[in-house]
């Protein structure tokens, strides 16, 4: 739960790098939200406003979690575009964001983990 509340509270900050663990257990609890605000939304029938508002209010903590875990493996956040190609983009993102990050410093800053 400590990595959701940390992307929300980064949320501008797209400097720095995060960890596989710190991306995927944002996303991880991003989806549980998301699942659980649709149930919700089912239950007192608003038509899936609650998840929709909270997918707005997530969009931009996503895309800054997902700069810094990028940046983790020395590639710029810019590669999100690639997300635009149909169907092989977002293979390509999701190889990016789960490959190991560079385990000294690199131009992005000083590994997360640490360990040189």
């Amino acid at each position: 739960m400590e990595f959701f509340i940390r992307a929300y509270k980064n949320y501008a900050n797209f400097n720095g790098r995060d960890t596989r663990q710190q991306y995927w257990m944002f996303y991880l609890f991003y989806v549980i939200a998301l699942i659980v605000l649709s149930l919700i939304d089912g239950l007192i029938g608003t038509d899936g406003a609650l998840a929709v508002l909270f997918t707005l209010a997530s969009i931009l903590p996503s895309i800054t979690s997902a700069t810094r875990r990028l940046h983790d493996t020395d590639k710029s956040g810019w590669w999100q575009l690639v997300l635009l190609i149909p169907f092989i983009g977002g293979i390509v993102v999701i190889i990016l964001l789960a490959k190991e990050g560079t385990p000294s410093e690199n131009q992005f800053g000083s590994n997360p983990l640490g360990q040189n």
